[in-house]
């Protein structure tokens, strides 16, 4: 049995979740010994780099706390890393080494909405985007770890200079439930959203793509941008559509100062006109619930081999969609599932505007072979095909999931701890009450 002085332990770097480092060998419970989970060793580990496990046999428990430059310190913006991360968390989703939210473990997450009208002055008003939402999950894999992201959303936030949704992220021991990171979420979830689009486009975008078009002009195509020149370096031409022209206009000056690369920037007032002879197009529009709310995108605009990504809002043809002429896929087809049943139907109309709930309307009204709709996680290990035939267009459609924040919070906390960025706070030396 290996024993060291606490003394000893002060010296050592700091370790995640709980910070007594002294974990004895072949404790058992008749010994009072109050030992947790999700360890991978018995002993402590004397490398250089501290051990990540989260399992102690005292009670003290700690955990990093990593603010918005500390997350970035530790590689938040990281996007090829991120992409590799996310392939790796779509192909577990895709086996089942996970669970979210729900009575099918496939929720978005658990939702706080506002009504058109309260007799309480004090509550908030229904309005688009407005909401609290908690995205938990627990991840399998090496991840081997549970989280929660936790935001609150309202639009008019941008008048204030500050972003739509504000996130918070927790990550805890599997098996103790203590909690061993809290950290600053906006750009996790800003890159983790890109780079699962990114990992795809990798995969199955055209291999010398030239044109990027982009609709929605805003924050969440920013981090698309650096997903797509990620995985396909050969971009330099970008048609922009926004809603507004100075909102399309302040993003060719974002492209112009961060991605040289682009020697033909292009604002288009149309959809369609950033979709025509597009080798990408990255469509992310946020808005109000209902088809008539969302951006329309038709089928033939759409270039032979190209790759559309699509995490927003969007509508699209029925008879396009059931044709067959492109491949409809979707980062995972359980969350649209757990989605139709918790919505009224149609829940693209009810829920979301993610294009996968109008294919599970779709399914769900006997108008589509849900055979037609693939786990994107079963391209990337080889289970499907990406594409049915040469030059078909892939139709990806993101809806989001906690285990995705998971995976790339725990990248950064481990960062973090090899690089000893953060700061440690204290939940308790002992309980107060068992």
């Amino acid at each position: 049995m290996l024993e060291i002085s606490r003394k000893s332990l002060s010296k050592l770097p700091f370790s995640p979740v709980i910070s007594r480092w002294l974990v004895r060998s072949h404790v058992h419970e008749s010994e009072g010994a109050n030992m947790t989970a999700g360890t991978t060793s018995d002993r402590i580990r004397t490398s250089d780099t501290p051990d990540l496990s989260t399992a102690s046999a005292g009670t003290k428990i700690d955990m990093l706390y990593l603010s918005e430059p500390e997350v970035i310190a530790a590689g938040v913006k990281d996007m090829g890393r991120c992409m590799e991360v996310m392939e790796e968390v779509l192909v577990l989703v895709a086996k089942g080494d996970y669970r979210m939210a729900g009575n099918s473990a496939n929720s978005h997450g658990a939702q706080v909405s506002f009504p058109d009208a309260s007799p309480f002055p004090g509550m908030p008003r229904n309005d688009a985007d407005r909401r609290f939402m908690a995205m938990a999950a627990y991840l399998g894999g090496r991840f081997d770890t549970a989280g929660v992201k936790w935001y609150g959303s309202n639009v008019e936030n941008r008048e204030g200079g500050l972003p739509r949704s504000i996130h918070l992220i927790v990550l805890n021991d599997k098996t103790t439930g203590a909690p061993f990171a809290i950290m600053s979420g906006n750009l996790e979830s800003a890159y983790r959203t890109a780079a699962v689009s990114g990992a795809a486009a990798k995969k199955l975008a055209p291999k010398n793509a030239k044109t990027l078009g982009v609709i929605g002009p805003g924050a969440m195509n920013k981090t698309a941008l650096h997903a797509m020149t990620t995985a396909r370096p050969s971009l330099d031409s970008i048609v922009i559509n926004g809603r507004r022209r100075v909102t399309s206009e302040s993003f060719a000056d974002y492209v112009r100062a961060n991605y040289p690369q682009f020697t033909t920037i292009e604002i288009s007032d149309t959809a369609e006109g950033a979709v025509r002879d597009c080798d990408i197009v990255s469509e992310v529009v946020t808005g109000r619930t209902g088809s008539e709310n969302y951006p329309y995108i038709n089928g033939d605009w759409i270039k032979p081999g190209a790759f559309l990504s699509l995490p927003a809002n969007l509508k699209m043809d029925k008879e396009y969609t059931r044709s067959g002429r492109a491949r409809l896929l979707v980062d995972a087809r359980k969350i649209y599932e757990a989605w139709a049943e918790e919505y009224p139907a149609p829940s693209h109309e009810t829920a979301f505007g993610m294009i996968g709930l109008y294919w599970q309307d779709l399914i769900d009204a006997g108008e589509l072979d849900p055979d037609k709709v693939t786990n994107i996680g079963d391209v990337f290990d080889g289970m499907a095909p990406g594409r049915e035939f040469d030059d078909q267009p892939v139709l990806f459609s993101v809806g989001g999931m906690g285990v995705e924040d998971v995976a790339w919070a725990k990248t950064i906390y481990e960062n973090a701890v090899k690089m000893g960025i953060g700061t440690k706070l204290n939940l308790w030396d002992e309980p107060g009450l068992i």
